[in-house]
């Protein structure tokens, strides 16, 4: 127990229901407020269709944690939290919790989230490896959502330990199969074999999900990237990695450790736009999308179409990202009518 762990279950978990309650309490001000800033906005009520999406949002972390906190009590103040059927349930929370999110977010914000590839039944009994892009949050949250909405997958993610401030996600993911991650791994600390672990035993309707650029794409980390290939002295992946303008040069020692650890798997690659980046409270203000239509493109490539050797994985893996990078410069969201939803 760390405290940093203490810090985030004692002090950020609480203040956030305490933030929760203000809000509800004080939003006749708020909307007030918000409406009085939405005509200075661009966009159609844009403060109050976000203030909305907050309320939203906090309410549901709110509720969650006081319905995770009460399945640590029913389940033996945590001895059986780990038992098949409490992870299933969890599961199940999950995917009522992204649903209504999703469905308020969609209502609110006048959004189309289509998917572009294989239908659900294109990998019947097959346990699939994911790999997406990476640009902020929002990717994330909308890809486990698809998984488990459209393709009734379980997911077990591999994700950035940032991500475990929100209280809710740090909880949740705690109890079921997932890694949180650093992309600047301490000395000593072997996370191929963490991702190893978590990708063996797959099972016909579990995903495992990896980003395998190790973080949200941006120009400034796109060329620390490539100056890094350089000083490894790979020079072709670096040249490969100037050709891609939309995503990260991919960082194959996760990836690769999960095919070898689930043989079994075919291998899901996937694209989005309309999501990009969403890394802070101001890019969200200003970029999160509105009455807009935004495509999931999905390739699955078959296990047996996979090279065996490391390299070829690895130049595989690369001939994927730069596929990517061309469909994300071919595909930007497009605006939805008035009168559609």
């Amino acid at each position: 127990m760390t405290l940093i762990w203490l810090v985030r279950r004692a002090v950020v978990a609480p203040a956030l229901i305490g933030i929760t309650a203000l809000l509800w309490f004080s939003l006749p001000l708020w909307l007030l407020v918000a409406a009085a800033l939405s005509p200075l906005l661009p966009g159609r009520w844009r403060a109050l269709r976000l203030l909305w999406v907050l309320v939203v949002y906090l309410s549901i972390e709110t509720v969650m944690l006081l319905v995770l906190w009460g399945a640590w009590f029913a389940s033996g103040c945590g001895r059986g939290i780990r038992r098949p059927y409490w992870e299933g349930v969890h599961y199940e929370w999950v995917q009522g919790v992204l649903w209504v999110f999703f469905r308020e977010a969609r209502r609110v914000l006048r959004l189309r989230i289509e998917t572009d590839g294989p239908t659900p039944d294109a990998h019947p009994g097959v346990p699939l490896l994911v790999c997406c892009r990476h640009a902020g949050p929002g990717d994330s949250f909308t890809l486990i959502h698809a998984l488990m909405h459209w393709y009734a997958r379980e997911p077990r993610v591999v994700l950035k330990d940032t991500l475990a401030w929100d209280p809710m996600i740090d909880v949740v993911l705690r109890r079921i199969p997932a890694r949180f991650i650093t992309p600047d791994p301490a000395e000593g600390e072997d996370l191929e074999s963490q991702i190893a672990g978590l990708a063996a035993g797959l099972d016909a309707n579990d995903a495992f999900v990896i980003f395998p650029e190790g973080g949200n794409f941006t120009p400034q980390r796109r060329d620390r990237a490539i100056a890094r290939l350089r000083r490894l002295g790979m020079d072709r992946m670096a040249e490969r990695a100037e050709s891609m303008m939309h995503v990260l040069a991919p960082k194959p020692g996760g990836f690769l450790a999960a095919l070898d650890a689930a043989p079994d798997a075919d291998v899901v690659l996937v694209a989005h736009t309309g999501l990009d980046h969403l890394l802070t409270v101001g890019d969200v203000w200003r970029e999160l999308p509105m009455d807009k239509r935004i495509v999931m493109r999905w390739w699955q490539v078959p296990r047996e179409d996979i090279p065996q050797g490391r390299e070829e994985r690895i130049d595989w893996l690369y001939g994927w990202w730069a596929e990517i990078d061309r469909w994300i410069q071919q595909n930007r969201p497009e605006e939805v009518p008035p009168g559609r939803s």
